[in-house]
């Protein structure tokens, strides 16, 4: 079955309303095995909106309407899809009851506009609203056009589409089996990557993605690499056993950038589950990034067994009252600079008393910049592992000057959990050119 989403509503062609209808619609779909081949947004205009369905019918088996249920006059969409069919609209008794029954729970008087919404095509079957009056339809109109199509129509509220929709679920899974047709599922997966490219990981992944069984497709965010797998099948465990050699041969081959699978896939996740498995603590000192590592490390439930305390030490008086760093650096070097960054990591691990101190220090713009150092330059420091555990690494990151400034902070922190995942993991090599002035170390992945 081939199915297209239609969102009415002219305050979504204006932008004032985002259509996240349509992506959490095609999820379910694809579910029940059945693709979506067409999001298409239309204004309320009853020529516009017949217009759309015309182009539908021709080509699609399952037209999913949401919005344009309500009980003013810009609300035409059941309207215009009767009109179309020159089907006349007739008042659904049990629609009608539960609109009167909202209005006297709530004490209040219904007008004769929100029967409106009781109306549906006579041989439609009405959708009940649990939580509004506007009642959805299922309605086939095979008859009609001469090949398999439904339609169905949901209000443009999400809550009321969530709840409306297990009802919809199930006229549509009746209709698959009235037409026949072998029920399949699609199971999908996303694998999440931090610190390679989009265009990067094609090539490695070229093969792959040339296959059908499953899918294979790489997302951007806004500053990661998903990738996408995706399989149908009978079952779902059929499904899975297509995805799962796939989904191992991407881990083996991007393994340095690997940060998880699923939603709750994210570096601080990933950083947890590594400081968890070895019993380590950290303490952060932010600079630049106010405190943005600090709550992303403690986003994750059960944190407490590993921060203790962090800080955010935006002056330079704090840098040296609270973590100890020199004035004499502070003035030699700067306080965007790698020594400062390494006795902040110093600093804050000795104040805390954790395994590892991780710092930041940086310039987050749009202004502050010098020709030496550029807005989007950040230091990362690290220190608590190895032999000597007071010796600091530290990170060198340049970060894109035309972001805005809450994303340059957001790449500050993706840098900064990044690299000690790494750091945690093993992964990192030094390739130490140091001198006594700088103790910046060059670290490459291994």
């Amino acid at each position: 079955m081939k199915a297209e989403i239609i969102a009415v509503g002219t305050e979504l062609l204006l932008g004032d309303v985002v259509n996240t209808n349509a992506a959490w619609i095609s999820r379910e779909l694809a579910g029940l095995g059945i693709d979506v081949f067409y999001h298409v947004t239309v204004g309320d205009n009853p020529a516009r909106i017949k217009s759309v369905i015309e182009q539908a019918v021709s080509r699609s088996d399952v037209l999913i309407f949401t919005g344009g249920l309500g009980p003013t006059e810009d609300d035409l969409t059941v309207a215009a899809i009767a009109d179309y069919f020159n089907v006349p609209l007739v008042s659904d008794p049990d629609s009608e009851k539960t609109i009167r029954d909202f209005f006297i729970a709530r004490g209040m008087k219904h007008s004769p506009s929100n029967l409106k919404q009781a109306l549906r095509p006579e041989d439609a079957v009405p959708i009940p609203n649990p939580v509004g009056t506007a009642p959805g339809i299922f309605w086939d109109v095979s008859a009609r056009t001469g090949k398999p199509t439904v339609i169905l129509t949901f209000p443009g509220v999400p809550k009321e589409l969530y709840l409306m929709w297990e009802r919809g679920r199930e006229l549509l899974l009746s209709r698959q089996e009235k037409d026949g047709e072998s029920r399949q599922v699609l199971v999908t997966r996303f694998l999440h990557f931090f610190g390679i490219g989009e265009s990067l990981l094609g090539e490695r992944l070229s093969d792959l993605m040339a296959g059908d069984s499953p899918t294979v497709a790489p997302y951007v965010g806004r500053s990661e690499v998903r990738v996408r797998l995706a399989a149908k099948a009978a079952t779902e465990n059929e499904a899975l056993a297509l995805i799962e050699p796939v989904r191992n041969e991407i881990i083996r081959r991007l393994e340095k950038h690997y940060i998880g699978e699923g939603e709750s896939a994210t570096l601080e996740s990933a950083v947890a589950s590594l400081l968890f498995d070895k019993g380590l603590s950290v303490a952060a000192a932010e600079s630049c990034t106010g405190g943005l590592v600090s709550s992303r490390l403690t986003d994750v439930p059960g944190s407490s067994e590993y921060t203790l305390l962090n800080v955010v030490t935006y002056s330079n008086e704090q840098k040296t009252q609270m973590l100890g760093v020199s004035p004499e650096t502070l003035e030699t070097f700067g306080a965007v600079s790698p020594q400062t960054a390494a006795e902040m990591a110093r600093g804050v691990r000795r104040l805390a008393g954790t395994d590892i101190g991780i710092s930041l220090t940086g310039i987050a713009g749009p202004t502050g910049g010098t020709d030496d150092k550029p807005v989007g330059l950040v230091y990362i420091g690290l220190c608590g592992l190895g032999a000597d555990a007071d010796e600091a690494v530290v990170k060198k990151t340049m970060v894109n000057h035309n972001y805005k400034r809450e994303d340059v902070k957001h790449w500050f922190s993706q840098y900064a959990l990044n690299f000690l995942r790494l750091y945690l993991m093993g992964r990192l090599k030094p390739d130490r050119e140091e001198t006594p002035e700088s103790p910046e170390v060059n670290l490459k992945p291994v």
